[in-house]
């Protein structure tokens, strides 16, 4: 075999796996495979230097990584708001003027997100979801996955994005080997493909039969005017497609869907939770754009909850870093949507004493998707009085200390107490808070026992001779974690007030407060809180509150931590201090020129009204162009725009 015999037979071994493993219509015996691929591999061996990287042969996996290297999306993950009901839908289509829209809908899958980044045809990398702007590299795994291709019949940049996910019968085929084996058996579907795509080892990815479904793409070159188009594209490049893929005209249409979905729920093959649609006109879902959280032109319909009959056999409580004791309900064991479930939550007493719980009681237990599975009734019929009241308790149950009982919060005021110090450090280094890698929940709980930490400030007082004496600490693993804490020295200031666990202030409310306050955010009073959108009363007193008590606690971690502030530097020119609303198809991406005119100074709005100053109007406006004359705001074409930026 020459050199491009070898290129011949890796195109023909590639297009007949396509065949077989995403078309499902074999056009090549095993025995013709099997042949081939053994030429192919012994040309490989005899010319190393020639192997193609798109090669089947590089499915093989086995290379074992000591951690995952992270990853930049070219363009940010968003993940989707949750709908529920007909009534949340209608709501939603009335969002942003989308009644007279044509939907996409499609499965929504139980799986692990993954982001693709082909170039000029090749498959160059694959990443998690992550953060949505910075996912884990997981490249050697996905090439041991075979329905993703190493290559592409287009030429372009392109992140694909998709579902990966394991059948059902391959789950229960693989947790009965593991059965079998005396290994313990996967949870569900859903967490075994996200296990299965974050393995070290990729020969174990590779045993676990992933599949990937796309559902969208990221950067792209492509000029395609609508969403359905262009995942038909998408999906002709050799990617797997689910049969039950449409384009809804009207409400009627979406909910007719639905119920067909939900009809043939347990007849597919993969797990699903429900049902994504989005808005198919591309120009459309770009003059929406984007929450904090979610995209506009996009949700996720989920499935009822499914729900089972459980026996309820005890009531643990857990104390959260500000001392809020939670009661979890201890089930005796229901699996529920491929799930065992042995944990409920019953988030407060006054639920319980709502609900007239009792240890011992047979309740009615839901669970939808990611939704933490809870109760919803007592099945107080079927008492045979060996049912036991549940008390509200007067001490902590990990410290001793005296309750204090709010009536709806019952809280430990011990500020030492160790729940209290773990969670908080817990939280503090999580992924959206600090984003610590390699200092999890178990790590951190460890050092703590062992009094290598005390507080969050010690973590950063850390080095080398603190893991002496711990079991499993090698010098590399010891390395990662200090290089971890060390890059988490320079973190922008929303993550660093979210990472502070003040009561009601999340990472939304922590943006507004950097974004508009930034050096000053210590020095804030109750006005100029409540001036922020969205704030009130209690999240004000609580962030005031929390900065008069922890007030030298932050001036001493800061001593080693340095917030970074966005340095935003305005340009003047006509822009400046306008208010300015896109709408259409441009030639560089809207968060692009929208990015642009903030540093303009501008303010960027998605509705038009008498307050705009002008639009900037690409390919195929819709009404807010018409809006726009109707009021006699100022439109632009993108042309103008460039000339009238440069003009001051």
């Amino acid at each position: 075999m020459n050199h491009k015999e070898y290129l011949e037979a890796v195109e023909t071994l590639n297009r007949w796996a396509k065949a077989y493993y995403t078309d499902d219509n074999p056009i090549a015996s095993d025995d013709e495979y099997d042949a081939l691929y053994h030429k192919v591999v012994e040309f490989e061996s005899q010319n190393p230097n020639l192997k193609a990287i798109f090669s089947p042969t590089n499915r093989v996996g086995g290379e074992i990584l000591e951690q995952f290297e992270k990853l930049a999306h070219k363009a940010r993950m968003w993940s989707m708001e949750d709908i529920f009901s007909d009534d949340e839908l209608l709501a939603w289509i009335e969002r942003g003027d989308k009644r007279s829209q044509r939907f996409f809908v499609e499965p929504k899958f139980d799986g692990a997100s993954l982001n693709l980044t082909y170039e000029n045809g090749v498959l160059k990398s694959a990443a998690t979801r992550g953060d949505g702007d910075i996912g884990e590299d997981v490249t050697n795994n996905a090439k041991v996955i075979s329905s993703i291709p190493f290559k592409i019949p287009y030429d372009g940049l392109i992140e694909i994005r998709g579902e990966v996910v394991i059948a059902k019968s391959d789950f229960e085929e693989i947790n009965a080997k593991r059965q079998k084996d005396g290994l313990s058996l996967l949870a569900n579907p859903r967490n075994a493909a996200a296990g299965s795509l974050r393995q070290l080892d990729s020969s174990i990815t590779k045993s676990r039969r992933l599949k990937f479904y796309p559902w969208g793409v990221g950067a792209n070159e492509l000029k395609f005017s609508t969403h359905s188009n262009m995942m038909e594209f998408v999906r002709s490049l050799g990617f797997l497609r689910d049969d039950f893929v449409r384009v809804c005209n009207s409400i009627d249409e979406i909910k007719q869907a639905f119920k067909d979905l939900l009809a043939i729920r347990d007849e597919k093959p993969i797990m699903m939770d429900g049902m994504v649609v989005r808005v198919d006109d591309l120009a459309k879902c770009d003059e929406l754009g984007f929450t904090v959280k979610f995209p506009k032109f996009m949700v996720a319909y989920k499935f009822p909850a499914t729900q089972k009959t459980a026996k309820l056999i005890g009531i643990a409580l857990q104390v959260g870093r500000t001392g809020v004791i939670t009661p979890v309900g201890l089930l005796d064991g229901v699996e529920i949507d491929g799930a065992f479930v042995k944990n409920v939550t019953l988030h407060n007493f006054d639920e319980i004493e709502r609900l007239g719980l009792m240890r011992g009681d047979f309740v009615c237990v839901i669970r939808s998707g990611d939704v933490i599975p809870k109760i919803i009734e007592v099945y107080k019929d079927r008492r045979d009085g060996t049912q036991t009241k549940i008390e509200r308790p007067n001490s902590c149950p990990k410290c001793g200390s005296e309750l204090l009982d709010e009536g709806v919060f019952i809280k430990c005021q011990n500020l030492s107490c160790e729940a209290r110090v773990v969670s908080s450090i817990i939280y503090f280094a999580s992924k959206k808070c600090m984003n610590i890698d390699g200092l999890g929940d178990a790590i951190i709980e460890l050092l703590y026992k062992n009094s290598k930490i005390s507080n969050i400030t010690d973590i950063y007082r850390l080095d080398k001779s603190s893991f002496d004496g711990l079991e499993g600490f090698k010098d590399k693993k010891i390395e990662n974690i200090l290089n971890a804490i060390n890059m988490s020295k320079t973190p922008p200031l929303h993550r660093f007030i979210t990472s502070l666990g003040i009561e009601h202030i999340g990472e939304v409310a922590a943006k507004k407060i950097a974004t508009t306050y930034m050096d000053n955010w210590l020095n804030l009073n109750q006005d100029e809180l409540l001036s922020l959108d969205g704030f009130g009363e209690a999240m004000a007193l609580s962030y005031l509150e929390f900065m008069r008590v922890n007030r030298s606690k932050i001036m001493e971690l800061m001593e080693f931590v340095k917030p970074k502030c966005e340095d935003i530097k305005l340009t003047q020119n006509i822009f400046s201090s306008k208010t300015i609303v896109i709408t259409g198809t441009l030639s560089r991406p809207r968060d692009e020129i929208k990015k642009e005119l903030e540093s303009f100074g501008a303010k960027v709005s998605n509705s038009i009204s008498s307050k705009s100053d002008y639009l900037l109007s690409g390919e195929s406006s819709g009404s807010k162009y018409d809006k726009a004359l109707s009021l006699g705001v100022k439109i632009i074409d993108e042309k103008e725009y460039e000339r009238l930026k440069n003009e001051s």
